[in-house]
């Protein structure tokens, strides 16, 4: 079942024995949680038929007693492992997912990495008792859908730059992303579209001094607004560390060089091979690959490597030569 799935069926309050949720991103193992926990039980009945373990404090024979009660005046009893992968002896529990108790809802919140189902207990885990997800984390291309999705959900539209402007800014971390988008439910209407410049002003991110702004700027070589956003940037360098903004460009031009390599592809093949959301951000790779030949983004490239050492302190003396002066130099390198 896919987390939609998942999350309808436990909001219809239609149950299944254990939920096993495993894998690297822990925002919709939280949210199956979370649903769980609101849904199953009301608040009259949670106080006896509710019980929230974790992982380090608990021992299989002790979650077992647990699982095997009967519910107190409730129709099910709710039993949640949180932080699941730091509990010893978890596989033990294949017998009991085998065969459970029907009138418990068992939880098992297994973050930050896969469960390997070849073993016995990932083999149980396969099985008609039990709803399983594997949670995997999203690539930064697929991070825009997302965020367009999230906001489907709240009854708000987002523009494609400003749903860029935020993948770009807040990175993969969904639980983040969620958190920011949050902030735009609460103080827009409804079936508003979102922009950039709600973005400025609800999650605080500058819609024209930003990494995704400074992309652009490179694209076209507009060295008047390249320094307005470095100077932006160094005076605000806590907000926008020089490793941050490296690490956007070296993503930038690594994509500016593969297109290089497949000009001569169609434009659907090449949105495709750069993962790109759609042929609209193809236009400025594009731009950015008449701009600059593929000897010139191969040096850009070197010189990113160089400084994001530099950075980190390898062959830099950080204490003469700090962040603000290492991204003026490297700046003024990439366009010279």
């Amino acid at each position: 079942m896919t987390f939609e799935e998942i999350l309808r069926d436990i909001q219809a309050k239609r149950f299944m024995p254990v939920y096993f949720l495993h894998g690297e991103e822990p925002f919709f193992i939280d949210r199956i949680a979370d649903a769980v926990e609101a849904h199953a039980l009301t608040e009259a009945e949670k106080g006896f038929n509710q019980t929230i373990l974790y992982g380090k404090e608990v021992d299989p024979v002790t979650l077992l007693d647990y699982l095997r009660r009967y519910p107190m005046m409730s129709e099910r009893q709710v039993v949640i492992l949180r932080e699941a992968q730091e509990m010893k002896g978890l596989a033990e529990l294949a017998a009991y997912v085998e065969n459970p108790m029907l009138s418990t809802v068992f939880v098992v919140c297994h973050k930050h990495k896969k469960f390997d189902m070849r073993t016995k207990a990932g083999k149980a885990l396969q099985g008609k008792n039990t709803v399983l997800l594997e949670s995997k984390r999203l690539y930064d291309n697929q991070v825009p859908d997302w965020i367009s999705g999230y906001c489907k959900t709240k009854k708000l539209a987002i523009e494609p730059q400003a749903a860029a402007l935020l993948a770009e800014y807040l990175g993969s971390d969904l639980d983040r992303i969620a958190n920011e988008l949050d902030k735009l439910v609460l103080n827009l209407p409804a079936g508003t579209a979102v922009t950039p410049a709600h973005v400025q002003e609800y999650v605080g991110i500058n819609k024209d001094y930003n990494v995704f702004e400074l992309q652009k700027a490179f694209a076209t070589r507009d060295l008047p607004k390249i320094a307005r956003i470095r100077e932006h940037f160094a005076s605000n360098i806590r907000r926008n560390p020089l490793i941050v903004t490296i690490g956007s460009l070296y993503t930038y031009f690594s994509k500016v060089y593969m297109l290089h390599s497949i000009k001569n592809s169609s434009d659907a093949e090449m949105v495709k091979t750069l993962e790109l959301r759609s042929e609209w951000f193809l236009k400025e790779y594009k731009l950015a690959a008449n701009n600059y030949s593929p000897a010139q983004t191969a040096h850009v490239i070197s010189l990113l490597k160089e400084y994001d050492l530099r950075s980190k302190g390898v062959d830099n003396d950080t204490t003469s030569t700090g962040e603000e002066e290492l991204m003026k130099e490297l700046f003024w390198k990439i366009l010279h």
